[in-house]
């Protein structure tokens, strides 16, 4: 039994094209799994906790698909990754505190016609990236219907318009 998944998967750096082929069928099912077990939260919110999960799934995978790290190893470590996502996220649902040091909080950029220059500097968000949003989420390159911008703790600005 062995010897055949060792003849289907390889091992190793020298894998050829239906070796590599089945091990990346093989890795995108594992994948879709492991983003069933960490929850629809890591692939739907993109915040930076949960791109964290993105990037290091899709690293760590790859190495399994070339053969430049062993499959189960690596399989081993993006359940860990998965796993300890989880702990996180639901570690962030029972304490106010640990959330807004995983995730971070909100801030407000532009409030009453002036924009909050402490919360920008803070966010490395500038004047123009604000304005940007406004005419994207307006249809209007003025701020007078603008009652508030929050840069949102995943990176988009929100626009919250005057009560008419």
């Amino acid at each position: 039994m062995m010897d055949v998944i060792y003849v289907l998967f390889g091992q190793g750096h020298t894998l050829d094209p239906l070796q590599m082929g089945l091990r990346a069928i093989a890795i995108f099912v594992i994948a879709l799994v492991l983003i069933r077990v960490s929850g629809r939260r890591s692939f739907g919110q993109r915040s930076p906790f949960d791109s964290v999960v993105v990037i290091l799934l899709g690293a760590t995978l790859s190495r399994a698909i070339i053969g430049a790290s062993p499959f189960i190893a690596t399989v081993g470590a993006s359940f860990l990754i998965v796993l300890c996502h989880r702990m996180l996220a639901w570690a962030c649902m029972r304490s106010r505190r640990f959330e807004l040091l995983v995730g971070g909080s909100e801030r407000e950029v532009y409030s009453d016609g002036k924009f909050n220059a402490r919360e920008m500097h803070a966010a490395l968000v500038t004047r123009t990236d604000i304005e940007e949003t406004v005419r994207q989420e307006t249809g209007s390159r003025s701020l007078e219907n603008v009652a508030a911008a929050i840069l949102e703790r995943n990176g988009e600005i929100s626009v919250i318009r005057k009560q008419a």
